[in-house]
């Protein structure tokens, strides 16, 4: 590897312009506390595109051509995307022994239940959550649904669409599920799986930034998921951002935060049903 292309820090100044950036498209913080972390997950790009400082790799994405070319590998490249299968388990015990149980009678074929994973990354909970309906649905044949993914990344929405996953991943999963939904590799050196086809049918992935202000969707949704993603926000980004998905959620639809997440003290059209789990007030539009 030439040094050329891997020693350069990142200077104040450039990680301001970033900072910036990131901070008012993105919504994520930029304290200088994270210069260490832009810097090292920046290195990679540097050495790919061949600029030998962060000041020319930053016109770059600046201009015209690396807006079009490079921004979006320097969004997947300071984005988090950690998640797993059932994450958070209780979120789905509640959905599928609790609340489903007692909407029965809402959701038909022309009338599917709605839901949004917004802040999808890598997909598993887009699967989890489409496993938990079908679960439901193998007691309520004449239930329907639809799942909606998205995420800012390209690249992670690609691995989502691909759902192909470490067979590690999926250890902790009951046996059943791991035979219905999975697909092991034919490959027995390669340990991973894959979500079986039928199921990857019945999911749907978009880009999406969270922090455009206006959502393309003409129906809002049953059940919103956007767990983990609020808490990289700053505490007015947070707020905004819960109203614009609450905007998009059915009276008495529920919201889903992650379990490190509060929305205490905010102005927002919710109640709290259990933890983390959020109702949308009827008397709000």
């Amino acid at each position: 590897m030439d040094p050329l292309f891997s020693m350069d820090t990142l200077k104040e100044s450039d990680f301001h312009r970033l900072a910036h950036f990131i901070e008012s498209h993105l919504g994520i913080k930029m304290p200088p506390s994270k210069r260490v972390m832009l810097e090292s997950r920046l290195q990679k790009r540097l050495r790919l595109l061949k600029y030998p400082t962060f000041s020319q790799y930053i016109d770059f994405v600046f201009s015209d051509e690396g807006a079009r070319s490079e921004l979006y590998h320097m969004i997947d490249a300071v984005t988090t995307n950690k998640t797993d299968f059932f994450r958070e388990a209780d979120h789905f015990d509640f959905l599928l022994n609790t609340w489903l149980p007692k909407q029965r009678s809402l959701w038909h074929a022309s009338k599917p239940c709605k839901i949004w994973s917004a802040g999808c990354a890598s997909g598993e909970e887009v699967y989890t959550l489409m496993i938990v309906m079908e679960e439901y649905k193998r007691q309520n044949a004449f239930f329907f649904y639809e799942i909606l993914g998205t995420d800012i990344s390209v690249k992670v929405l690609q691995e989502a669409i691909n759902a192909v996953y470490e067979e590690a991943k999926i250890i902790n999963l009951p046996l059943e599920y791991k035979k219905r939904y999975f697909l092991k590799s034919k490959n027995i050196d390669r340990h991973e799986v894959r979500i079986k086809p039928e199921f990857r049918n019945k999911v749907h992935f978009e880009r999406l930034n969270l922090m455009d202000g206006q959502y393309p969707f003409k129906q809002p949704f049953d059940i919103i998921f956007c767990r983990n993603v609020i808490i990289y926000f700053d505490r007015k980004t947070q707020e905004q951002l819960v109203k614009h998905l609450s905007y998009h959620l059915k009276d008495e639809g529920l919201l889903f935060l992650g379990h490190s997440e509060s929305m205490t003290g905010m102005d927002l059209p919710l109640s709290l049903v259990a933890p983390t789990i959020y109702c949308k007030n009827k008397e709000y539009p």
